[in-house]
């Protein structure tokens, strides 16, 4: 309740504004920094790639003893080596797994961005939620202090006997109705606050007037997940041609120079050379393997096409979220509209009905339907200012914007 509590309180004593927030969770949200340590691990890879077109260096040593020694063989061996390496050719399967990295990485940093956006618009999608439940806590809050003075005054009446019982009933249910509406309200509020503040990664205290600014009309761009699918297909068609690469020559040359020292020899184990140097060149070519290269990479490639066709529903799904959200806002100017109408009519006429039922002219009947009227008026109003910022972040979103560039 102590944070209800805060709710409350005007705006400009702790208020928060949305771009901070949306700041700070675009940077220290664990769901952000998941995928930011995902991209420095798939970065880190395209440097393994990268590092694998130079030769290799291998240093090693080894001691051998011999219990039964063949003739001409010492006894004991002590060596120490150095052994370089590289691949002359190698059927294109650096260059084509170099190219898979750069595609996983591209797709990693495409997710990053996806995420925040995402983030971006549930978070201001729970800030103007939070704003219209409010509102409507504030209204019922009227509409109580109202009903407590007029309860209050019936009470009196029932005691001069100028007032019927149910006429302090009906008065009577209505508060607590009220006060049970309150309460579910500042709860849902609270729930609302709690999901938020799990989403930014911090504790908010209350929140400011935060709006968008005039809306602009923008072509749509591709968002980040469909860039995602599409760089995600690329890395699977290229891991594709690398195995595919098995299938070519592959031609390697090695240099190995070893040092030796002998033990336990005599004349007929005598001691070996000191020193050697050997260069090797080796070439290897997959001749046969019953096609399980082939159906390796036709796995892959079909998985590749997979990912192809999601990309391609996402477009279109991207597309009709983008049209659907222009629709939502051009359906929010008209409700802004009409629900100002109906607040202005509502509050006319709870004044002229409130003041003909202090004369005792209309029931309690007319005058709770005629509160009632003006409380949901309020928080209608209220909801529908609310809703048209909903709308904003959402068309903003599916036009492949960033949300906070765009608020006030």
């Amino acid at each position: 309740m102590k944070r209800l509590i805060l709710l409350v309180i005007p705006a400009f004593i702790y208020a928060e504004s949305l771009k901070s927030l949306l700041d700070y969770a675009t940077q220290n949200s664990d769901l952000v920094v998941s995928k930011t340590l995902t991209q420095k691990a798939k970065a880190s890879e395209v440097d393994s790639k990268e590092s694998s077109y130079y030769p290799t260096i291998d240093a090693g040593a080894f001691y051998k003893n011999t219990d039964e020694r063949s003739y001409y063989t010492p006894g004991e061996i002590y060596s120490g080596y150095a052994k370089t390496s590289f691949d002359i050719y190698d059927g294109g399967k650096k260059s084509a797994l170099l190219s898979q990295s750069k595609s996983e990485y591209k797709a990693s940093s495409f997710d990053l961005d996806a995420q925040k956006k995402s983030l971006s618009l549930q978070i201001v999608q729970d800030f103007f939620n939070i704003k219209s439940l409010q509102a409507s806590l504030d209204a019922r809050d009227e509409a109580k202090k109202s009903l407590g003075e007029q309860l209050t005054r019936m009470q009196r009446f029932y005691v001069a006997k100028v007032a019927t019982k149910d006429d302090v009933d009906r008065l009577q249910a209505e508060y607590d109705t009220n006060i049970y509406s309150m309460e579910s309200i500042k709860f849902n509020i609270i729930s609302l606050q709690k999901a938020l503040e799990l989403k930014v990664g911090r504790d908010i205290q209350s929140y400011d007037d935060s709006k968008f600014k005039e809306f602009v009309k923008h072509d749509l761009e591709l968002t980040d997940n469909v860039k995602s699918l599409v760089a995600k297909k690329d890395a699977l068609s290229d891991g594709a041609e690398s195995i595919d690469s098995a299938y070519y020559p592959q031609l390697k040359i090695e240099d190995t120079y070893s040092v030796y020292e002998y033990g336990n020899t005599d004349l007929t184990h005598p001691d070996g050379v000191d020193n050697q140097n050997v260069v090797l060149v080796s070439l290897n070519i997959r001749l046969f393997d019953k096609g399980t290269i082939s159906k390796t990479k036709e796995a892959i490639l079909i998985n590749s096409q997979a990912l192809n066709t999601q990309a391609t529903y996402a477009k279109k799904e991207q597309e009709m979220r983008y049209n659907l959200a222009l629709s939502a806002i051009e359906t929010s100017y008209i409700k802004i509209k009409s629900a100002k109408s109906a607040l202005v009519a509502a509050s006319s006429a709870f004044k002229t009905i409130s003041k003909k039922y202090d004369s005792g002219i209309v029931d309690n009947v007319v005058y709770l339907d005629a509160l009632s009227s003006q409380t949901e008026a309020k928080a209608l109003y209220e909801t529908s200012l609310n809703d048209l910022e909903i709308a904003y972040a959402a068309y903003y979103y599916y036009a492949g914007k960033n949300i906070e560039e765009f608020l006030q």
